[in-house]
């Protein structure tokens, strides 16, 4: 049973990261209804690979590999700032 408070755990701390992420980053998310589903299913994602891979008894680095998870789908949520130019254009040279 104690694996379900670690995965638990995962999702509050996913829940966290999201909250972290909306309140810092406001501007740079479309949806923030999107961003708290996002963070918690992905640290209980995470958390439950790391569960499997790594055995019982390792909470610390099961609960790593799940806040790392949620950042890492949280990232891809994240659009670029307004008026930055887009990274993969290149720059137009000597065009007249």
């Amino acid at each position: 049973m104690l694996w379900f408070w670690e995965v638990l755990g995962s999702a509050f701390l996913g829940l966290a990261v999201a909250l972290v992420a909306t309140h810092r980053f406001a501007d740079r998310f479309r949806d923030r209804s999107l961003v708290l589903v996002t963070g918690p299913a992905a640290a209980f994602g995470g958390g439950v690979i790391a569960r499997a891979v790594l055995g019982p008894g390792h909470l610390l680095p099961t609960l790593a590999v799940a806040v790392l998870v949620s950042a890492a789908l949280l990232s891809l949520l994240v659009r670029p700032r307004r008026g930055a130019p887009a990274s993969g254009r290149r720059p137009s040279v000597g065009a007249a």
